[in-house]
């Protein structure tokens, strides 16, 4: 009798419901993302005190600090980064139970993450649009970061579909090569190099340089090359966009490697030009990648199809 008593007491206490509600995980993550309440309140078109409130009844839920106070935002604590990573499975499984229901009523709806560095900005449009004209009910959450930062959200499983050109190799991932990527040398449009058929590499050594940022990808990729080559860049200047460094070397700052698909169809309308040199461009290519240790969500495939065909 008292086993039973006792059998009845705990499968009582393990169906308990958990007693975090949805909304105060939906504002958690909103404000995990976005790096602080407000920003977090307009994206869920909430007031702020009202995430405030959740957040706090959450915190009083789990018994445990969040999030901590970091300028003017804030950041997760330990404990944070653990719910993060339990909320994005619980929010990945409810998007699947939605496009299942979706399916059998022979739609396809649901929400697509996407993440890509920076220099995607210029054609993941193009990408998307088609996509979306084939899928209207499929609604897209797409962030444009550096490398560093879209690894970040690959490692805290953010994102379901990430697009870059160096994947990081510390985590289990899967990549589908959508598209060439070639780092191009550019220079102002009166360069002097500009009117020669090639000029030998080693002259880099000797030429102020512009690089994009540390934690960009084309700024790695083009350290990596020039260490390749035995070569020290001489680098004159730091820039966070390839916009800024496109304006800077068209004023005749420096030369800078850029992707071919940051430039214009014809360069010279900004003032710029490619320059032929020995061993440029360097050959890369851009990918689609995601976590191997996680199931893809169906209108992830779905997309992953689309783009295999705009690829092929």
């Amino acid at each position: 009798m008292l086993w039973h008593v006792l059998y009845r007491l705990i499968r009582m206490y393990l169906s308990k419901p958990p007693r975090a509600s949805f909304a105060q995980l939906r504002s958690f993550e909103a404000v995990a993302k976005y790096g602080g309440i407000t920003r977090a309140a307009k994206a869920l078109h909430l007031t702020q005190p009202t995430v405030s409130t959740q957040l706090r009844e959450l915190r009083e839920s789990v018994g445990i600090d969040l999030l901590v106070p970091a300028g003017r935002g804030v950041q997760l604590t330990d404990a944070g980064r653990t719910l993060l990573q339990t909320v994005s499975r619980m929010f990945a499984h409810w998007r699947e139970f939605e496009e299942g229901i979706a399916d059998m009523q022979g739609l396809l709806r649901g929400s697509l993450r996407i993440a890509g560095v920076t220099t995607t900005e210029y054609f993941l449009a193009q990408w998307l649009k088609p996509f979306l004209d084939s899928y209207p009910g499929i609604e897209v959450d797409l962030v444009i970061d550096n490398r560093d930062a879209i690894i970040r959200r690959l490692e805290r499983e953010q994102d379901d579909l990430a697009i870059m050109m160096m994947p990081p190799t510390h985590l289990a991932l899967q990549s589908l090569e959508v598209m060439d990527n070639p780092l191009c040398l550019i220079g102002p449009v009166n360069h002097p190099w500009a009117k020669r058929r090639a000029t030998p590499l080693a002259k880099l050594a000797d030429t102020d340089l512009l690089m994009r940022e540390v934690g960009s990808g084309t700024r790695q990729a083009t350290l990596d090359f020039l260490a390749e080559h035995k070569l020290t860049p001489r680098i004159r200047m730091t820039l966070g966009s390839n916009e800024a460094i496109k304006h800077a070397v068209a004023a005749g700052l420096g030369l800078a490697v850029l992707s071919r698909h940051a430039l214009a169809k014809d360069p010279a309308q900004d003032g710029l030009c490619v320059l032929r040199m020995s061993n440029l461009p360097i050959e890369k290519h851009w990918r689609v990648v995601w976590r191997q240790d996680r199931r893809l969500p169906h209108v992830a495939k779905v997309f992953m199809e689309f783009v295999r065909q705009q690829s092929a």
